[in-house]
């Protein structure tokens, strides 16, 4: 994973645990001082927001637990791997398209990250400048041609 992703699901943690579950906490205290909790509306969904608020944060924290940061300084741009950002044209319209290979956790479409782990992204690991790509997406078969690679 990135550093900037690495980065902002620490900071994403940081705000479920500092932020928004001591205001959980609050409202489910607040909800019990007003008497029978059995046809408390107010306590029950507090208590489904506080489960679902630690669910997230377990999650985040396997995440980060399990996490590598790469350097990409050291590495080298003469094939895909993961961090690359692949130039590449779509050989059935001639439209050109920009993706980084990210992790699963960090993929956003609008920001231009695919997953290694999504048809393209595996399609396009190990491959070099120039190579021709046939991609199997839902809506039928892809060629890409690399054009150019970087490191982010």
């Amino acid at each position: 994973m990135s550093q900037e992703g690495y980065d902002k699901l620490v900071a994403e943690l940081r705000q479920l645990e500092s932020v928004e579950l001591p205001q959980v906490r609050e409202a489910i205290a607040e909800a019990r001082d007003k008497g029978d909790l059995s046809e408390n509306f107010e306590y029950h969904a507090a208590k489904r927001e506080q489960g679902r608020l630690l669910s997230q944060i377990r999650f985040r924290q396997r995440v980060l637990a399990n996490a590598r940061v790469l350097n990409t300084s050291k590495s080298n741009t003469d094939t895909i791997k993961l961090l690359s950002k692949v130039e590449m044209t779509n050989l059935s319209n001639n439209s050109r398209m920009t993706y980084t290979i990210a992790s699963p956790h960090e993929a956003n479409l609008r920001e231009g990250k695919i997953s290694v782990k999504s048809p393209i992204g595996e399609a396009l690991m190990g491959k070099k400048v120039g190579d021709v790509v046939e991609v199997s997406v839902p809506v039928g078969m892809l060629k890409l041609r690399i054009e150019n690679i970087t490191l982010i």
